[in-house]
């Protein structure tokens, strides 16, 4: 997987991750390798558990109040990876950054992926651009990569529903 300077796909990745919790070691490999990310080891049950801890550590700073507290617990995501950046032309498709060594098993590839994708995606977007959808009943997480950076809902669906809803609100008695 290529890190944009946005951290979008990175982003894209964990909250798909997060809304739909691989129930496997097999599952997360295989959507790992649906978002493009290279899985080079053995996907364990280790990597499943390390993956869900990393996924409860990241839904915290999506669910932050303010955004010291998102920069904080983002903080604590970065520090626990350790990672540091190193060009790879690992894949043969060009050189890019990774934020880990080589033969690192697949959950702390998460880690560091998912902490310094999102930490680059709200530094280089705003500090906003990560949240749950606004339809009180959905809680679909999902990465704001709109151009004005006000999307409000994880899907035109659901973007759909509230505007049905206010209307008839409006019309009601």
């Amino acid at each position: 997987m290529h890190l944009n300077p946005y951290g979008e796909d990175v982003v894209d990745l964990a909250a798909d991750l997060a809304n739909r919790r691989p129930a496997s070691a097999e599952e997360l490999a295989g959507r790992c390798r649906a978002a493009g990310l290279v899985v080079d080891l053995p996907v364990t049950p280790q990597d499943l558990d390390r993956t869900q801890d990393v996924l409860d550590a990241w839904e915290k700073a999506v669910d932050a109040d303010d955004e010291h507290e998102r920069a904080e617990l983002l903080n604590r995501m970065l520090a626990a990876a350790a990672a540091y950046p190193r060009l790879t032309d690992h894949a043969g498709d060009g050189w890019h950054l990774h934020y880990r060594d080589d033969g690192q098993p697949l959950g702390s590839l998460l880690s560091a992926l998912i902490s310094v994708g999102t930490a680059l995606h709200l530094a280089g977007r705003g500090m906003h651009r990560l949240r749950r959808c606004a339809v009180a009943e959905c809680t679909t997480i999902f990465a704001d990569t709109s151009r004005t950076g006000r999307q409000r809902y994880c899907s035109p669906r659901c973007a759909n529903r509230d505007a049905v809803r206010r209307h008839r609100a409006r019309a009601a008695p």
